[in-house]
């Protein structure tokens, strides 16, 4: 069972950053893919971003490249989403996800083993 804790969500304004974080239990963790998902209100459930399970390897969403940087400290079991320059549109609530086969980067929701509770992320106008 592998559990993951969100945090570092919040209320911004448009253009400012803010860092999301999420830890994760497990001994394994440095063989996860892990990614960074949002989930708007009736919207469906989307990627943002994924990393390998070295941090070599990454993917962004064409919405969010070249704003948002994801990465991870093995170490400390934490993987990492730097937002910046952040609009309106962002506004959602952030999950991150965990892939336990960590053979390469899968973008769909279902490609995913493990969620954390999510964190809400409101920038406003």
């Amino acid at each position: 069972q592998v559990q993951l804790v969100e945090s570092g969500g919040g209320l911004v304004q448009a253009g400012g950053s803010l860092r999301l974080s999420c830890a994760a239990s497990g001994r394994t963790f440095s063989s996860y893919v892990m990614g960074w998902f949002r989930q708007a209100p009736g919207k469906e459930r989307e990627i943002m971003a994924v990393i390998s399970w070295s941090g070599g390897y990454t993917y962004y969403a064409d919405s969010v490249k070249g704003r948002f940087t994801i990465s991870r400290d093995n170490a400390k079991n934490t993987v990492y989403l730097q937002m910046n320059s952040l609009k309106p549109e962002d506004t959602a609530v952030y999950y991150c996800a965990a892939d336990i086969d960590g053979g390469r980067l899968r973008l769909g929701v279902r490609g995913y083993d493990y969620w954390g509770q999510g964190t809400q992320v409101t920038v406003s106008s």
